[in-house]
């Protein structure tokens, strides 16, 4: 045996090396914690963003319990009401449907699934291996805390229901762990090497057009965010009538604002209902929409103050919807410029598809914005999306063949065609040279 140089460990000949000793980058865990194998990082970071994401929740109604104590008419509330208070809200960005005071509330507050989401990002990017076991167990560790908690809440929440809303808590929890821990642990710029499987199997105009679809839809939903936005600023004296007729104090103002939050990206996806012409509504009966506004009594919430008055609808607003033309022509024009002109079917495939997307995303947001937030009137908020979806999909493809069609060169020499246009023999085409299609004159 000799001892190594350089200040290195001795290793007896013959005998195997010792083990490399996993090492971790910058802001990433080893390979193994404490010798166990890459999974348990993923298992970790999943347990650890369903309780991040709750404790955020179910913090401020502990806080409220605990100023609150003092007061004798909360003499018969526990810390543990309050708590389970948080827990069913949380429940509900993940699905659940609840019973309250013998009403169905099915409506998803989308800012708790906004934050499920971002907490799961955040900590498989933070503690998880970049492997699909840890992914996959981090899902695992994601839905056990999900039943831990399905279980504490017991009747309160959806176990109280029914089986239906168990299984529909359930679903949502695994689309929001898989989402939130994928986008996690795949890394940078591996999405593309990932997820190539799938595209290589899906035709170029097709995912074209996939692309496009998406585009537009954050087109729309951009635009929702800020008409939402604009509502809530031009409705700032609404919103503070109703916080004065309250009468809140600190915490309760606490609470206020986090159940406000909770539902602000609703807002925005109604939004988009409005601007795409069907509109929404917050109660049985009630209309808002470019064309009309019919409103009614409103829960008292301030954020619900931003909402369109009567008198801002028709006229000029009746229009609003050329939006969506005007979103499916500038994704005719991207599609122009990417896809390359082969037959004279393919624009309109291809905004078939594009519209066919735009229709599928914008219905699915909107028939997940919307649902039962209580009794009687409200057993009916939000927008249909089904309808929604096939005004989005129409316009879509109205846009991108205002585009695409006359821009194709295909199509152009396909009617020039059609239409019998007659040259001189010898005479070179010059518009479909230009257009990049080659005449040959008679005879050649």
């Amino acid at each position: 045996m000799r001892p190594a140089t350089g200040g290195g460990t001795t290793h007896r000949t013959g005998s195997p090396p010792p083990a490399a000793t996993p090492t971790a980058g910058p802001g990433r865990v080893s390979s193994a914690i404490g010798g166990a194998p890459r999974w348990v990082s993923g298992l970790l970071a999943g347990v650890q963003a369903a309780l991040l994401s709750v404790l955020v929740v179910v913090t401020p109604a502990l806080a409220a319990y605990v100023a609150t104590s003092a007061n004798p008419a909360n003499t018969e509330v526990g810390w543990s009401r309050s708590v389970a208070v948080g827990a069913v809200l949380w429940l509900m960005g993940h699905g659940a449907v609840i019973q309250a005071d013998g009403a169905t509330i099915s409506l998803v507050p989308l800012g708790i699934t906004a934050l499920a989401l971002f907490t799961a990002h955040a900590s498989a990017r933070r503690s998880a291996q970049p492997v699909r076991s840890a992914w996959l167990a981090g899902i695992g560790g994601y839905l056990a805390v999900v039943v831990v908690v399905l279980l504490a809440v017991s009747a309160a929440g959806p176990l109280g229901t029914g089986a239906g809303s168990v299984v529909r808590t359930l679903l949502g929890s695994v689309v929001i762990a898989a989402v939130g821990l994928g986008s996690g642990v795949v890394r940078g710029g591996r999405w593309r090497e990932v997820t190539r499987p799938v595209w290589s199997a899906v035709p170029p105009l097709m995912r074209a057009g996939v692309r496009a679809g998406v585009m537009v839809t954050a087109l729309l939903v951009t635009i929702a965010a800020a008409l939402a936005g604009t509502w809530a600023i031009s409705g700032r004296a609404a919103a503070g009538d109703v916080i004065d007729g309250l009468g809140l104090d600190t915490f309760s103002g606490l609470l206020l604002a986090v159940a406000q939050l909770a539902i602000a990206p609703n807002l925005v996806v109604w939004a988009l209902a409005w601007v795409t012409g069907p509109g929404f509504a917050i109660g049985d009966g009630t209309v808002f929409a470019p064309a009309e506004v019919v409103s009614g009594p409103l829960p008292a919430l301030p954020l619900f103050g931003a909402l369109p008055s009567e008198g801002a609808a028709g006229g000029p607003l009746r229009w609003v919807p050329v939006v969506v033309v005007v979103a499916g022509a500038l994704a005719g024009w991207w599609l122009h410029r990417q896809v390359p002109p082969r037959t004279w079917s393919q624009p309109f495939l291809v905004a078939g598809c594009t519209a066919l997307v735009a229709g599928v995303v914008a219905g699915g947001l909107v028939a997940l914005a919307g649902g039962s937030a209580g009794p009687g009137r409200l057993a009916v908020v939000g927008a249909a999306g089904a309808t929604v979806g096939s005004v989005v999909a129409g316009l879509t493809l109205v846009g991108a063949l205002l585009v695409t069609v006359p821009m194709d060169p295909v199509v152009r020499a396909a009617v020039r065609q059609r239409l019998g246009r007659k040259r001189e023999p010898g005479v070179a085409d010059l518009d479909g040279a230009d257009d990049g299609v080659v005449n040959r004159s008679e005879g050649s």
